[in-house]
């Protein structure tokens, strides 16, 4: 048997890590004395330890861990754990050099080595009628407003096939804050037929004409927009412009539901001169 401070020093980890292990029930000691409250570790239980330090240097969660262990076939569980992990970091590598590479584009804005490639341009969007549904994102940012989009336009595509509506493009995406909350309601929506017709799992939306709007050219996927619709806010209030309605984005070339480096899309908000 081994004290708590030799079984520490062996598994590579502190006292106060075992027994914290030993609280959540993930590691308990093979001993503990009733009068002293002395835990004791045997030499079988070095593999158990070792194994979740491994797997949490490797960023797995104490949840999975846990897993790994509760099963009958734990060379199962672990390649689960893995592979989970895997594609978590798999992930994470890509948003990283996706930012990376709109940081390095910013600096080359601000060194003045890059122009944007588009300009702002103030015009009249006529009213239209689309098939659009709805839902709430816990907030603004693409971490909430992302994971919506699939299901959503999943979803009205679904719908519109069922009632033997025709997908016109463009399809026109808004975004509205949701009073006394930090919520966002997300319209996902195609244009409507020249006679639109109700149908179950969509609504019939008029989107008003619009006087005048603030547009401005993103291409490409989805990974950049952030800085398009930044560089459009900064120009319209540099043009003594003020934002008065919800924002749109107009799908102007996007083939599929996976956002592609050839897509084109239209960013427009009303605004009016301050």
């Amino acid at each position: 048997m081994y004290t708590i401070g030799e079984f520490a020093a062996f598994g590579r980890v502190s006292v106060r890590m075992l027994r914290h292990y030993d609280a959540i029930g993930l590691l308990t000691p093979a001993h503990v004395d009733d009068r002293t409250g002395y835990r004791q570790y045997s030499n079988d239980q070095l593999h158990r330890l070792l194994r979740i330090v491994e797997l949490r240097e490797l960023g797995v969660g104490l949840d999975s861990i846990a897993a790994v262990f509760v099963t009958d076939d734990e060379p199962a569980a672990l390649r689960v754990a893995l592979e989970t992990r895997l594609g978590e970091l798999e992930t994470s590598v890509a948003d990283d050099t996706a930012r990376l590479a709109r940081i390095r584009r910013r600096l080359r804005l601000l060194e003045g080595t890059e122009t944007m490639s588009e300009s702002v341009n103030y015009r009249a969007i006529e009213p239209v009628s689309v098939y659009a549904v709805t839902g709430v994102a816990p907030g603004m940012g693409p971490e909430n407003v992302g994971p919506m989009i699939g299901p959503l336009i999943g979803g009205l595509d679904q719908a519109l096939a069922t009632a033997g509506r025709e997908i016109v493009p463009p399809a026109i995406f808004w975004y509205e804050s949701v009073d006394g909350s930090d919520s966002l309601a997300v319209h996902v929506s195609y244009t409507a037929e020249s006679e639109p017709r109700a149908g179950e799992g969509y609504a019939v939306v008029d989107l008003p004409r619009v006087p005048t709007a603030a547009t401005l050219i993103h291409r490409g996927d989805m990974s950049g927009i952030g800085d398009t619709w930044s560089a459009l806010v900064d120009q319209l209030v540099a043009d003594g412009y003020r934002m008065t309605g919800p924002s749109r984005e107009v799908y102007l070339r996007a083939d599929g539901h996976i956002p592609q480096p050839d897509w084109v899309t239209e960013l427009q908000v009303p605004v009016e001169r301050v």
